[in-house]
């Protein structure tokens, strides 16, 4: 206890002791520097803590710009990338847009979007032709007189992917009173399923009462302008229904718009190769059919370089229009053609130059050069030994037919895919009788 109580008293005095030794170390300047340090060291850690805090957020707000950009369907990224025109906070496409954001990988740089006014709206009407004066080059000829609103683009984008027997079941499906024609109310069941369909998928979602609304209630007010709740004459409904909207829109004009469009877009395409020949060569047409797929920098080349090697042996007498338009043509029947393939081939997975002629002619009706024939399977036949893989070959080509809106896929080896080809082919029997879907 009395050791204790010592041991008390000695830290009692020490740290009286130690309290007035403080008191006037800290009236020195030593201290008063000391401080100044101590303040600028909790400054710099303050400042630290900071930067650290609005970095931090500044990736969670990365973060959130990049999960509502992968929510975004491809089409909607690229109508926003090139849309260049607005209407009271909707944007909207000019047909010299549409034609870009089909053939460009980027849009044009710009300042900002150019606001269009009551007056302009007017002139894009006065300048929209009738249907009357349809041409192949229509979407050419308007440049920037016109608009186009996210739904006519997806509507759009689906004639350049569809068959020919398709037209006339889209038709038929607005045509609800069966008149053989469909007027401007009925033009606009069209928009009103798009704009359901994009409100699905991007989770935007807007009042019902159950009742049959305007039609300016179905659409969409959403933060990016896509859709806004108001009515707009287009350039597209203008041309199908005048400028007082009282027309209407006969099946076989329909149907020639679509092959119209068709036409201009693989127009420019082509003459993007061509230079202003009338043909293109065989390793640009090679070019054309890859330059929308999927495949990593060096398969890409694997297959260019494979193509160069093939033509440098004997003279080419290259691609014409005809030959290119027919076979893009062709890739609407994708699906009709891998059907015939597995009926033609059976057990094997590999076609011959006659039966892919075969099953084009059945699926399409129409009948390649042979030339044309030739110069796909120097494409796509990796072994040379005369005979495609058509499961690889119409892999590739699904990709080329959706021209890059499809969803992207996974990560994954192109590699590792087409080792799965290849045992797949060791095995016919298994795949065949297991009915795989391509």
């Amino acid at each position: 206890m009395a050791n204790v109580q010592k041991f008390l008293r000695n830290f009692l005095r020490a740290t009286g002791r130690n309290f007035r030794k403080f008191r006037q170390d800290f009236k020195t300047k030593r201290v008063t520097r000391l401080m100044y340090g101590y303040r600028f060291h909790l400054t710099t850690v303050v400042g630290a803590c900071t930067t650290l805090y609005l970095l931090r957020k500044s990736h969670q707000d990365k973060q959130l710009v990049i999960q509502s950009t992968l929510k975004r369907r491809t089409s909607e990224i690229r109508f926003i990338g090139f849309a260049s025109t607005e209407y009271k906070g909707q944007i909207f496409m000019t047909p010299l847009d549409f034609i870009e954001s089909i053939l460009e990988t980027e849009p044009r740089k710009r300042h900002k979007r150019k606001s269009i006014t009551d007056e302009d709206l007017e002139e894009i009407k006065n300048s929209t032709p009738p249907l009357a004066q349809a041409s192949p080059s229509f979407f050419r000829s308007l440049r920037d007189k016109g608009i186009v609103s996210y739904i006519e683009y997806m509507f759009l984008l689906s004639i350049l992917v569809k068959p020919l027997y398709a037209f006339k079941l889209c038709f038929k499906m607005f045509d609800r009173d069966n008149s053989g024609g469909v007027d401007r109310d009925e033009y606009l069941v069209m928009e009103r399923i798009f704009g359901k369909h994009s409100k699905k998928r991007r989770g935007i979602e807007t009042e019902r009462n159950g009742k049959d609304q305007p039609h300016e209630e179905h659409l969409i007010d959403d933060e990016d302008g896509l859709q806004k709740k108001l009515s707009v004459d287009t350039t597209l409904m203008v041309h199908f229904f005048g400028k007082d909207g009282t027309g209407i829109l006969s099946y076989e004009d329909f149907e020639n718009f679509m092959l119209n469009l068709q036409r201009e877009v693989l127009e420019l395409e082509f003459t993007q190769f061509s230079h202003g020949l009338p043909i293109i060569t065989e390793v640009d047409f090679a070019r054309i059919l890859l330059r929308y797929t999927y495949l990593d920098a060096e398969d890409y080349d694997e297959y260019i370089d494979r193509m160069l090697e093939r033509t440098e042996k004997e003279p080419q007498q290259g691609i014409t229009f005809e030959e290119f338009s027919s076979f893009i043509n062709f890739l609407n029947n994708l699906t009709e053609f891998n059907l015939a393939m597995k009926y033609y081939t059976l057990l094997n997975a590999r076609a011959s130059v006659f039966e892919f002629q075969d099953a084009v002619k059945v699926c399409t009706g129409q009948e390649f050069s042979l030339h044309l024939v030739n110069t796909i399977f120097n494409i796509f036949d990796v072994d040379g030994d005369g005979n495609l893989s058509y499961r690889e070959f119409i892999f590739i080509m699904k990709d080329r037919l959706h021209r890059g809106f499809k969803s992207l896929p996974k990560k994954g080896s192109w590699k590792a895919f087409r080792d799965c080809i290849r045992r797949d082919m060791l095995s016919p029997q298994a795949s065949f009788y297991k009915g795989e879907q391509d």
